[in-house]
């Protein structure tokens, strides 16, 4: 079975906090969720969903990966009503735009759910996936591709180092 190895290194730790998985291919953005968090002993991960908001920032393609259901709620509402949002930037004042700006740039960007997308082809095309996992304490980890093996045995997740 066709299997990723991965390094989840946590950012700005010191020293370095990190874990390598082997994980097979054909798992959803929720499936890695549920990884980061088992894991790294957090408590969102299976069976605990939804204890705290996270994302997959994939920035060269321009998408959020989030099961923030407001986020998403929101992108949509903002595909339907474009010209809306642009004139609020019309009457808004300087210091009021200095906000305003950068939250609708971030609405422009593809909103996706992490339950039916599949992290295989981000994964072999970019190396690198940036996952951030709630949103008050501000948890960042970066997802890195070592190697791909062929011939795994398990269909299931396993730690491989830490």
């Amino acid at each position: 079975m066709k299997s990723y190895i991965i390094r989840i290194e946590l950012e700005e730790s010191n020293p370095l906090i990190w874990r390598r998985v082997v994980m097979p291919a054909g798992a959803t953005f929720n499936r890695l969720h549920d990884i980061i968090q088992n894991v790294t002993n957090f408590q969102s991960g299976y069976p605990s969903s939804g204890y705290h908001l996270f994302e997959f920032d994939l920035t060269d393609e321009n998408k959020i990966i989030t099961n923030d259901e407001e986020i998403y709620l929101e992108h949509q509402h903002y595909k339907k009503n474009k010209a809306m949002y642009e004139e609020r930037l019309q009457p808004m004042p300087p210091e009021m735009l200095q906000f305003e700006e950068p939250h609708q740039e971030r609405l422009k960007r593809e909103v996706r759910k992490p339950t039916g997308l599949k992290v295989d082809d981000y994964l072999e095309k970019y190396k690198e996936i940036r996952y951030a996992y709630d949103f008050g304490d501000d948890w960042h980890f970066i997802v890195k591709l070592e190697s791909i093996v062929d011939d795994y045995y398990f269909g299931f997740p396993r730690t491989n180092g830490a």
